[in-house]
């Protein structure tokens, strides 16, 4: 049952389906392991990475992110600085503490196994955990996916038939809905906006004012990430000697405070959306929207819409409750995973999102939001994921710069259109799936293809 904080959650960089899915994966194995009472005997523990995982595994910090989840570190409550820490400890030390266990060896390159040649079947993003007794034989053993925005799956989960090729994902509350069309429906029927019909289905998770806090604790912990994004300089990790230009950038725009106002509206909304992928290129605390590599967007429009000169709390609840409404068709409908889609499933929803809550927030009718959010993704179709290096810097930085642009733009022409839609949100979201699957393998984050194979690493 998808909610609001299933599309926005909060972890740690540099990717959602290889940092937080794999982190997640390894806690579920574990509590797996723990009620199948096998997990006091365990001494030795093995990872196998499939897929994309394995290919752009080490530029996406899968391996750190296994470790981590062995040892009980879970996304939404990790310090970078700590996890960077007990990592370093399990390759000094050669040994692990399995969380609900005990210490166990563990040599990184021996027990994390990346088999980039293993193309599954299932999903592109296949993981397999492994336990062994002292003496060697295998006591549990389990296959999990990390299937796009931080959502995992196990086996039986993904192998459960459906009556197409598609997962349904059910919706939850008194306004239940499986496309746009259901969502605009219900809209008309009750006489609701996009975001009161979304909080009111979020009321039968929790209590409103819960809800209504939990959306605010989402804005601050993006307002965080620009901060750190805007003043932290140097270097990012991985070997590609990618500088950051956020804070260069920021000291630029302060500089010139009466520039020109339009060209500025560009500069703002691009160092916004650098600020926080450069934070998620070095790992650091950012929420999934709704990806870790298109993290950048949404706090970029929102910052500069909504938060730039006063905060106006409830624009941003607007803007986050109509922005999740859109991301959950793409989840039920489609695919969030970079693996599966290309990033046209990353940065491409995250526009279409972000121009559906920027649209809201300037009082659009649910139609114009659901035409907000078709234009932002039309114009993202086709778009691979190529990531030089395996880094989630290389296009992925400047990406989510030029999508916050792309998503602003979007709004405007959804609420300024005269004429009615030629092409429904349902209709580009089956698009996008249907690209997806279409798509060459060497594009869908495997590094195989495109700049990954174009641009000389040096």
């Amino acid at each position: 049952m998808l909610s609001v904080f299933d599309i926005f959650k909060i972890g740690i960089g540099p990717s959602s389906s290889h940092t937080v899915g794999p982190m997640r994966i390894g806690v579920r194995f574990l509590e797996e392991a723990a009620s199948a009472g096998v997990l006091k005997g365990a001494a030795r523990a093995k990872i196998d990475l499939h897929g994309s995982l394995a290919l752009t595994g080490i530029g996406h910090g899968t391996d750190k992110a296994a470790m981590l989840g062995l040892m009980g570190f879970e996304p939404d409550k990790t310090d970078p600085d700590a996890a960077q820490e007990a990592v370093a400890q399990v390759r000094a030390e050669g040994k692990l503490a399995l969380h609900g266990g005990g210490d166990i060896a563990f040599d990184p390159a021996t027990d994390i196994d990346l088999r980039g040649d293993i193309i599954p079947t299932i999903h592109p993003n296949e993981m397999r955990l492994h336990l062994f007794n002292a003496a060697g034989v295998e006591i549990f053993a389990r296959t999990y996916y990390s299937v796009g925005g931080g959502f995992i799956a196990s086996e039986k989960q993904l192998t459960t038939k459906s009556e197409d090729d598609r997962i349904a994902l059910p919706q939850r509350g008194p306004h239940a809905f499986a496309s746009a069309a259901d969502l605009l429906g219900i809209c008309a029927e009750k006489n609701l906006h996009v975001h009161e019909l979304i909080l009111e289905n979020e009321d039968d998770f929790r209590p409103r004012v819960e809800t209504e806090h939990r959306l605010d604790q989402i804005w601050f912990a993006m307002r965080a990430c620009i901060d750190r994004g805007l003043k932290t300089e140097g270097v990012l990790p991985g070997g590609l000697n990618v500088k950051r230009r956020a804070p260069q950038l920021w000291a630029k725009l302060h500089e010139a405070p009466l520039a020109n106002e339009r060209e500025q509206i560009f500069d703002w909304l691009n160092v916004y959306a650098m600020a926080v992928n450069e934070e998620n290129a070095a790992g650091g605390r950012v929420v999934t929207a709704p990806t870790n590599g298109a993290a950048g967007i949404i706090p970029s429009v929102l910052k500069y819409y909504c938060a730039d000169d006063d905060i106006n709390i409830a624009h941003i609840r607007i803007f986050l409750l109509t922005a999740a409404g859109i991301g959950m068709l793409y989840k039920q409908r489609a695919s969030i995973s970079g693996a599966e889609m290309g990033c046209q499933g990353e940065v491409g929803v995250a526009c279409s999102m972000a121009a559906g809550g920027l649209a809201a927030v300037w009082g659009a009718s649910p139609g114009q939001v659901e035409r907000a959010a078709e234009i932002g993704m039309e114009h993202n179709l086709g778009l691979t994921c190529d990531p030089v290096g395996g880094l989630v810097q290389i296009p992925c930085i400047e990406r989510n710069a030029i999508g916050a642009v792309k998503a602003v733009n979007a709004a405007r022409l959804a609420i300024r259109a005269a004429d009615d839609p030629k092409v429904s949100l349902d209709q580009v979201i089956e698009t996008m799936r249907q690209t997806g699957l279409d798509m060459s393998r060497k594009y869908k984050e495997t590094s195989e293809g495109g700049l990954a194979v174009n641009v000389v690493e040096c």
